[in-house]
């Protein structure tokens, strides 16, 4: 299906390795907007990348222009897959980390959003998730108060969105991430809060 020109191409395991230098690029470019204000560098992204062709049931979606540049992708990989630090809370809450489902991350450039594609990259990961078997499929997105300094007049958080995607906010469910905000000289602790949804 395409999307004003764009396509989205989907990938798994050891298939996204020639897309990490491209993958790299666009994570660091979109992490910088807020809520994220991630200070990174490709080379830790191309690091972290390794974690997704480590996994052969991991899905990238790739969204292609019609000349093969890549400006968007979302992400997916069983849980127990990640990081140490987003098991933590499920297995704190003696939850079983095998089976979820974890939807990561989803990057667009600003001038393709509003295409909808958003509901594609959701469509796609959960789809590749019921193929797996798995039950539930959680993400995790990023706590920033409302009064933050960086917070562009007229934001509007994504939450209504997920909930018409059908997740709910788990307040009860929280990992810590560390990274370098724009304005930071060294890492810090960032709370990150789940939403879950049964996949039925």
């Amino acid at each position: 299906m395409e999307f004003g020109g764009l396509t989205v191409e989907v990938l798994s395991g050891p298939q996204i390795a020639s897309a990490v230098p491209a993958l790299s690029r666009l994570r660091v470019a979109v992490f910088r907007e807020f809520p994220y204000l991630y200070a990174g560098d490709e080379a830790y992204e191309t690091q972290y990348l390794q974690t997704y062709l480590d996994a052969p049931s991991s899905l990238v979606a790739l969204v292609r222009t019609q000349s093969g540049e890549v400006v968007g992708a979302s992400s997916a990989l069983p849980l127990s897959a990640e990081l140490p630090e987003l098991r933590a809370p499920f297995e704190a809450a003696s939850l079983p980390v095998g089976k979820f489902w974890y939807l990561a991350e989803s990057v667009l450039l600003p001038e393709y959003r509003g295409r909808g594609l958003g509901v594609r990259f959701f469509a796609e990961r959960e789809r590749r998730g019921r193929e797996l078997g798995y039950r539930t499929a959680t993400f995790c997105a990023v706590d920033r108060p409302a009064q933050h300094p960086r917070r562009p007049a007229g934001y509007v958080p994504l939450d209504a969105f997920w909930t018409e995607r059908g997740y709910h906010r788990r307040g009860d469910l929280r990992a810590f991430l560390s990274w370098q905000d724009l304005d930071e000289a060294h890492e810090s602790p960032k709370p990150m809060t789940f939403w879950l949804k049964e996949l039925t």
